[in-house]
């Protein structure tokens, strides 16, 4: 139901702005109707493959690179953790959430299980509390329009230092403020029971990073918005 726009294309790169209920990469289920074969086939590039990936809720800025002799130098960046990354999250306001507040902890995704779990142990989960900006009672009243009635709710500003499977919406959940159309946590629905119209409000909005082979500093931002008439 929704178009994938492109953001940025050069000779190595391209940027696109997934939409959310689109997976990134074929699997299971999910083959033509993936981010990677509606790319290749509707700009007709055979070697385009993803740099890292967004979980199939998630919408907003996805890196993939075009060829592949510079495939595991973009790959690499995201391995090593070299990409500063940036996500808007609307949830409930919660004012003893206050930015500057880091989350570690030690998460636990086991296949073929939906849900992922925090258990005891080393952190191996990082995500940095950079915002929290109550939304304006015009902003609460759209949302509501579409998910109903919802408790006060705010634009958190995420910026993860890892990248584990549904990590961030594993902390928001774990602290109490589960993301506003998250059909995971903290109660699992059937996908066949989504409502295309009431999207996960998790947006990767910025991605940074020294480019490998030019050595120039990279910046993309994201157009998709978390609040329909409003900027994300």
């Amino acid at each position: 139901p929704y178009e994938i726009d492109v953001l940025h294309r050069d000779d190595d790169i391209l940027v696109a702005d997934k939409p959310p209920f689109l997976a990134t990469m074929p699997r299971g289920r999910h083959i033509t109707e993936t981010l990677t074969v509606r790319l290749r086939r509707a700009l007709d590039l055979p070697e385009l493959t993803p740099a890292h990936r967004l979980d199939r809720l998630t919408s907003g800025l996805l890196l993939c690179t075009l060829r592949r002799e510079v495939r595991g130098a973009y790959q690499q960046l995201f391995a090593a953790r070299e990409v500063h990354k940036t996500y808007g999250a609307i949830a409930p306001f919660d004012p003893a959430l206050r930015p500057g507040t880091v989350w570690r902890s030690r998460m636990l995704k086991v296949a073929g299980e939906i849900q992922g779990h925090i258990v005891d142990g080393e952190p191996n989960a990082v995500t940095a509390l950079v915002d929290v900006i109550p939304l304006t009672a015009a902003e609460q009243a759209t949302l509501e329009a579409v998910h109903g009635p919802q408790p006060p709710l705010a634009h958190y500003v995420l910026a993860p230092e890892t990248g584990r499977t549904h990590q961030l919406r594993l902390h928001m959940w774990e602290h109490g403020v589960p993301i506003l159309g998250d059909n995971v946590y903290p109660r699992i629905h059937a996908e066949d029971e989504e409502d295309h119209s009431r999207p996960l409000h998790l947006v990767s909005t910025g991605l940074s990073f020294v480019d490998p082979l030019s050595g120039e500093q990279r910046r993309f931002t994201a157009a998709r918005r978390l609040l329909p008439g409003q900027a994300g």
